[in-house]
């Protein structure tokens, strides 16, 4: 049995690469590009295993991307201080606008559904896209389901098609990083390479 859920899994992983839509992927790149050249920063926001990406992310996107980024939930310390005094669902926004939003700047939203403001779920995320459209900060999403909020307020958004309902967070979640990475290892945003890639090149002599 453990044999067919590996083999129906990796089918829905194929599926999903065959439909994902690449266009809103290149909007994004060109978004951050935009962001990079106005030397702005890059705002990455996540809860449960997206914020564990959040981490992944801002360091790819520094390093690789040469994109200034950051992430609230790396400070554990800030975070729980902001929840703690705070409550959870201003404890994004409250650190956005502690680090002074700008038009120049770029909210990544990385989430299996995006928020829901009517059903008051994901508030933090929520809030925290209402501050940046206030400011004019351009935001970008990788996302599932219907996208949520997320979808609704993007300048892009990248939705992970759902193909079993069973197994949405799990794809959500891994599709997050193969996204992500294609976006900072794209020609248009790498600045640095890879260090597997860079030591397996051949020396010309």
């Amino acid at each position: 049995m453990s044999k067919d859920h590996i083999a129906v899994y990796l089918n829905e992983v194929a599926e999903i690469a065959g439909k994902i839509d690449q266009g809103s992927i290149h909007k994004t790149i060109e978004i951050l590009r935009d962001v990079r050249e106005k030397k702005g920063r890059l705002f990455i926001l996540g809860v449960g295993g997206s914020a564990a990406n959040a981490s992944h992310a801002v360091n790819d996107f520094r390093k690789i991307a040469h994109i200034q980024s950051y992430s609230p939930t790396d400070n554990v310390a800030e975070l729980t201080a902001r929840v703690n005094d705070d409550g959870w669902d201003s404890v994004f926004v409250g650190w956005l606008k502690h680090n002074h939003v700008t038009p120049s700047d770029a909210v990544l939203v990385l989430s299996v559904g995006g928020g829901n403001a009517e059903k008051n779920v994901s508030a933090n995320i929520v809030h925290a896209l209402n501050h940046a459209k206030e400011v004019g900060a351009k935001i970008v999403g990788i996302v599932s389901r219907d996208g949520g909020y997320t979808a609704k307020m993007a300048d892009a958004c990248v939705l992970v098609p759902v193909v079993n309902q069973e197994n949405v967070t799990a794809h959500a979640e891994a599709w997050q990083a193969v996204i992500w990475h294609a976006i900072v290892f794209h020609p248009e945003l790498k600045m640095t390479e890879g260090k597997w890639e860079s030591v397996q090149k051949p020396i010309l002599s």
